[in-house]
């Protein structure tokens, strides 16, 4: 069941009540829902609330809060995935698969072979984040991931420190995973990095090799791009478990 964020003001003693918003609308239009079927929320604390809808129209919707509990679906992790920007198809089954799998921000990168010509920045950054946020509600995952504006990728490693940069590469692997994630700050942002449909160019891992970045692969296996970030993260979080 998808759950949708609420804010305070919308928490009235026992119950929740919807106005005119977004949220209703894809309650009342999309899902269909009726008086006396159960919906989920949650609130800016991460709270999910149980409740049973008494009333629900275009206009209005009014629900009894049965149960309240914390979200457990967030990871204990704060992971960031820098990503070459793809072709649109590509770019929107990135986010949905970052934000699927937990990833807390994305950093949508300019590297030497992306593809998509960059214009209305500001347009696309919305875009992917209602495909964050529609992604959230779907998968109930108690944070939304927030879409970072679009930088040069040498611009975006610059802000995390160098042993938690961890790029995926299709060769020139100098650092093997397990030996990545032991030298790792794991209270620290940790950048994944994955490149475009064309993979990375000589000239970017010269820079690699030159600033001593950890270059990774994900095995035998050539993943397009937007399965390789599922891949990735999910390699990362199981790794991360067991150090």
């Amino acid at each position: 069941m998808p759950h949708f964020l609420i804010k305070k003001e919308e928490i009235k003693n026992s119950k929740i009540e919807l106005l005119n918003n977004e949220n209703l609308f894809h309650i009342f239009k999309v899902l269909r829902k009726k008086e006396g079927e159960n919906i989920k929320f949650i609130d800016e604390n991460q709270v999910i609330y149980t409740c049973k809808i008494e009333k629900i129209s275009k206009n209005i919707l009014t629900a009894l809060i049965l149960n309240k509990e914390k979200s457990k679906r967030i990871l204990p992790y704060d992971l960031s995935l820098v990503q070459s920007i793809l072709a649109n198809d590509a770019q929107n089954l990135a986010i949905a698969n970052a934000t699927q799998t937990g990833v807390k921000e994305i950093f949508p990168a300019i590297s030497d072979n992306v593809s998509n010509k960059i214009k209305n920045s500001k347009e696309k950054i919305e875009k992917w984040q209602k495909i964050a946020y529609e992604n959230f509600k779907q998968c109930e995952r108690a944070d939304i991931p927030i879409i970072q504006a679009i930088q040069p990728l040498a611009d975006i490693l610059a802000n995390f420190k160098k042993e938690n940069i961890l790029i995926f590469a299709e060769k020139y692997e100098n650092c093997n995973l397990k030996d990545c994630l032991n030298n790792i700050d794991k209270n620290s942002k940790i950048a994944l990095v994955v490149g475009p449909e064309g993979g990375f160019s000589e000239k970017e891992f010269d820079f690699f090799k030159k600033n001593n970045y950890k270059l990774i692969t994900l095995g035998k296996m050539i993943y397009k791009a937007p399965n390789a970030i599922t891949a990735a993260v999910s390699n990362i979080i199981s790794r991360l478990e067991e150090c």
